[in-house]
């Protein structure tokens, strides 16, 4: 794979095109965000359509997978990247940095396009996971690479960036695989079957019905959640590795929250879960069918005590978001929810549910209460946005587009202004230009 053409370690241009709802603009309109470093992966093998007719991009488009780090210094923004395998099939969580910036994991659910394939069907399961070294991030450098469960769905590096936790789906198991690392180095992989930790199927299908898309780590480092989205619930594992055997036990009950939970996130005081559930129809054999016409939602979690002697995790809420939610953030101070949506913008030009704009919608959270509300939704034109991230400050909002929507854009990262206030919302700033198929973005100081 070649690396991106920007120039590695100089300042980004201005790139402005035509003025339009969606125009381009330089990379410098990142100078004003809250972040020393934003990494962005991008998809150079699908094509938006490619989840409807199977055909991946063609060979001349000369799209690649790539890595890009976008430093910002005194307002000015560099770029560096690097060529690495990484899947748009998987959740928009496959990318995360360390609290420091200094590394970036990365993980394939579908591995590298061989020479002369041209299908879906070609690609190989991935199951790797790679670190890379941001000490120099106009040059990022491939630390190294560990094989894991096939087919993995996501990643998150726990609080003190010492480990990643991944989920994997493979033929026979569901895997919550737990990785060491440490002076720039993968150590040991501790893998645990879900269905030995009480999450499992009775279904006649792979894992007895059971597909996890999402893991995070609690803010203390001690929990772990998981999205079962084929079986509506989020499952809560504690994590200890007191006798340097690293160990997993189920943390309470296991929550039932709204259809297909696909993402989800622990709030930034670790009293509540909050998941995001797109409402997906696994049922249907087209995207028509899969691909619901009513809202997604997001469910509210309350987290058990961590010191009570027998936990109980309660559901308290679910509200609607936007259509086709896929990715979602929250703010560093936990009062601010987004959703990054994608509506009509899945399907093909000349589907009947076709459409060119896409939207975030914004939430306000009550820590205390435990109370969600919906304050809007803001549009843009773009093909398939999945990813997105609040800054440092919670005052910007970077949501990614994975193709332009006409010939005036094409895939980037969507840039807004967050509006405090009694009635917070979003201003649209711009469009930052980026390889295609962009579809996952992290921060870090």
């Amino acid at each position: 794979m070649k690396a991106l053409a920007f120039l590695a370690g100089t300042a980004l241009s201005l790139a402005t095109v035509a003025h339009g709802t969606a125009a381009a603009q330089s990379a410098d309109i990142l100078g004003a965000i809250s972040a020393g470093r934003v990494a962005v992966i991008s998809d150079g093998d699908y094509l938006a359509r490619t989840y409807a007719d199977f055909v991946l991009a063609p060979k001349e488009a000369g799209h690649r997978d790539v890595l890009t780090i976008l430093s910002i210094a005194n307002g000015r923004v560099t770029s560096g990247s690097l060529p690495i395998s990484n899947s748009v099939t998987a959740a928009p969580e496959i990318l995360e940095l360390t609290p420091d910036g200094r590394t970036a994991f990365v993980t394939e659910r579908l591995g590298e396009r061989p020479d002369g394939g041209g299908t879906v069907r070609d690609l190989p399961p991935g199951r790797r996971l790679f670190a890379v070294d941001l000490s120099d991030p106009s040059m990022p450098t491939l630390a190294d690479t560990v094989e894991i469960g096939i087919n993995p769905e996501a990643l998150a590096v726990s609080p003190d960036g010492q480990r990643v936790a991944v989920v994997s789906n493979t033929a026979d198991a569901a895997l919550l695989q737990i990785v060491e690392f440490a002076d720039g180095r993968f150590g040991e992989v501790a893998r645990f079957d879900l269905a030995e930790l009480g999450i499992s199927g009775s279904l006649n299908a792979p894992r007895g019905g059971v597909t996890a898309t999402n893991v995070q780590w609690h803010p203390s480092g001690r929990f772990l959640a998981a999205n079962i989205n084929t079986q509506n619930r989020v499952a809560f594992f504690e994590f200890s590795d007191s006798d340097q055997e690293p160990a997993l036990q189920a943390w309470g009950n296991s929550v039932e929250v709204g259809r297909d939970p696909f993402v989800g996130r622990f709030t930034p005081d670790g009293r509540h879960y909050l998941t995001s559930n797109w409402g997906r129809d696994f049922t249907a054999t087209s995207l028509d069918g899969r691909i619901p016409n009513a809202s997604s939602t997001m469910t509210v979690v309350r987290l058990a005590d961590p010191e009570a002697s027998e936990a109980r995790h309660e559901r308290l809420m679910t509200v609607d978001t936007g259509v086709s939610a896929e990715g979602m953030a929250v703010s560093p101070d936990g009062r601010l929810v987004a959703t990054i949506n994608m509506r009509g913008t899945s399907f093909p030009p000349g589907s009947a549910r076709h459409g060119r704009e896409a939207a975030v919608s914004l939430l306000t959270f009550d820590p205390g209460a435990g109370r969600l509300r919906k304050v809007g939704d803001y549009t843009f034109e773009g093909v398939l946005p999945e990813g997105g991230t609040f800054d440092l400050t919670g005052d910007h909002f970077l949501a990614t587009v994975f193709e332009g929507a006409g010939p005036e854009t094409g895939a980037g990262l969507e840039v807004f202004k967050v509006i405090r206030g009694d009635a917070p919302s979003l201003r649209r700033i711009g469009r930052v230009p980026l390889p295609h198929g962009v579809h996952h973005v992290d921060i870090s100081r």
